[in-house]
């Protein structure tokens, strides 16, 4: 009726006066055939409005079809309603490019504490759904006190170490097929599926008796074990932004040392008290039900939620968003296009490589140079080399809010590029990293000052491990961000491999000077080889750059 646009026109002080125009825009359309046979009122005193105060052009158009439409012939009527369906547009237009003026400071206010709720409730689900992983991964380390003892099955010590060798080697090929295949599938579908299905092997594992089924069901495992890591970094890459992303992606690896901490509990706590099988009965029936919450809960992206998409790259001022179309493109070209033909993919992948060996050379043979070297006896060397994984944790946490807080100080300079800021990150730890290697090297014999010396190369050493992989996230397209994942990990996993017999032979041969030579060596590369992406643009940055 008459009496609507002047409820709208005369609202109270402070109201939006786009959102006004646009109601009665809309309003006036759908009640010009009403009008004909409705007379007017008489206007009502209003309180006076900033608007009131200072019309606009559009303004006056309201104010004069508000107070004269009872008194219009059917053909000015005509003509006004002529007027209001341009003015609907006006207001569509100015709506469009207030969002636009946003643009990525203003992704913020956006969103609703709802979607900040459901993002939350994801990352939640997958922190937990990915430590699962390392239940199920790490659950044969915990159970084999109890199955060498178990003269059934009478497993020797050789036996057991070509079950502890079979998996990372299927692990590393996992997450590059994983990775590839992931790319057109839904995350939380891979990251579910993953898990029931490791799950469903570790049960398998507990009904066995013989070598060959062991071998074979580990070796399954590790297979199945790098669905997690490709599917957590597409859902990480849809949720958040860049300038919170390094911060959520150090508190997602967090849980590699949580579901780590959670396998001693669990399986060798299950296997002391009920013998081995239970040992792999209990974290596959945990890791059942942790996949069906992940089904339920997780949601792959803001938009499959309902929400709109999380655009980190800034808008041209005045223009729209326009959403992007849906990539079409086979799983085999995206993993060619986004990452074989990029030279930095290759030179974050070679990095990572070289970042594994001394992570793997750390962990492997940093216990027995203090048994061997130091003549520490082995319990106390164990206290002592306790302190890697509390550092690694301080480390990644540390690295990922410290790149994000440099992406914020440039957040106005699109000249600067946000994945070459994660990778000054990168390069001051590495050389950390250096320092706080000799310091492990040359610190004397004391059991603090070793607990401390290795603690710190661990906060040195996982800041990288974690950067470099989101650096690679970030520099292709959100269609490639799995297969990226999957490249990046299966070199990296070669890398790990070579801190096997290749470092035992520097060892056997060289000396214990020569491997932390070799591991000083190994960071200088790293260094080196990232030195030409120091000022990198994400692809977020590349893309907006051509839309301007």
């Amino acid at each position: 009726p008459p009496s609507a646009p002047r409820h709208i026109l005369g609202a109270s002080r402070g109201k939006d006066v786009v959102a006004k125009m646009e109601h009665f825009a809309m309003m006036s359309t759908r009640t010009t055939s009403l009008i004909c046979n409705v007379r007017a009122s008489p206007p009502r005193a209003m309180p006076v409005t900033s608007m009131q105060m200072n019309p606009s052009r559009k303004q006056l158009r309201l104010r004069k079809c508000e107070r004269g439409v009872g008194q219009l012939a059917p053909a000015t009527l005509q003509r006004h309603h002529a007027a209001a369906r341009k003015l609907r547009a006006g207001v569509v237009v100015a709506s469009a490019a207030a969002a636009a003026d946003g643009g990525a400071g203003g992704a913020k206010e956006a969103f609703t504490k709802d979607f900040y709720r459901t993002r939350l409730l994801t990352f939640a689900a997958m922190f937990v759904g990915y430590g699962s992983y390392y239940l199920t991964r790490n659950s044969l380390s915990y159970v084999v006190p109890t199955l060498l003892e178990d003269k059934v099955v009478g497993l020797t010590m050789t036996q057991i170490g070509g079950l502890t060798s079979v998996l990372p080697v299927c692990y590393g090929f996992s997450k590059f097929l994983s990775g590839v295949a992931a790319a057109r599938a839904s995350p939380r579908v891979v990251l579910a599926l993953g898990l029931a299905a490791t799950a469903a092997v570790n049960i398998a594992f507990g009904f066995g008796a013989s070598y060959a089924w062991f071998l074979a069901c580990w070796g399954l495992n590790g297979l199945l074990q790098g669905m997690g890591a490709p599917a957590c970094a597409r859902i990480l890459t849809s949720w958040f932004p860049t300038k919170e992303r390094g911060t959520w992606w150090g508190f997602w690896t967090a849980s590699n040392n949580i579901g780590g901490f959670a396998a001693p509990l669990v399986a060798g706590g299950a296997a002391n008290a009920m013998g081995w099988r239970w040992g792999m009965y209990a974290p596959g029936i945990i890791a059942a039900a942790i996949a069906v919450l992940l089904l339920v809960t997780i949601k792959d992206d803001p938009e499959t939620a309902g929400y709109e998409a999380i655009d980190t790259a800034p808008k041209s001022e005045g223009k729209p968003s326009v959403p992007k179309a849906k990539d079409e493109r086979g799983v085999f070209k995206i993993l060619y296009e986004e990452c074989l033909k990029s030279p930095y993919v290759w030179l974050f992948a070679v990095s990572y490589f070289w970042v594994y060996v001394i992570r793997q050379s750390v962990t492997s043979w940093s216990l027995l140079y203090l048994i061997r070297e130091k003549a520490v006896p082995a319990a106390e060397a164990a206290v002592r080399v306790s302190g890697l994984e509390l550092g690694g944790l301080l480390g990644s946490l540390s690295a990922g809010a410290l790149s994000d807080a440099l992406i914020r100080k440039h957040a106005n300079d699109n000249s600067v590029g946000t994945v070459g800021l994660r990778v000054k990150v990168v390069v001051g730890f590495t050389l950390a990293l250096c320092a706080a290697l000799f310091g492990f090297w040359k610190c004397p014999n004391i059991g603090w000052v070793q607990w401390l010396s290795i603690a710190s190369v661990g906060a040195a050493l996982y800041g990288p491990q974690m950067i470099i992989g989101l650096c690679g996230a970030e520099v292709v397209s959100k269609s490639g961000v799995s297969s990226a994942q999957g490249f990046l990990g299966w070199v990296s996993y070669l890398g790990a491999a070579c801190a096997g017999v290749p470092i035992s032979w520097v060892v056997q041969t060289h000396g214990w000077d020569m491997y932390f030579l070799t591991l000083l060596g190994s960071c200088a590369v790293v260094v080196t080889l990232l030195a030409p992406t120091l000022n990198l643009k994400s692809r977020e940055q590349v893309d907006s750059a051509k839309e301007k």
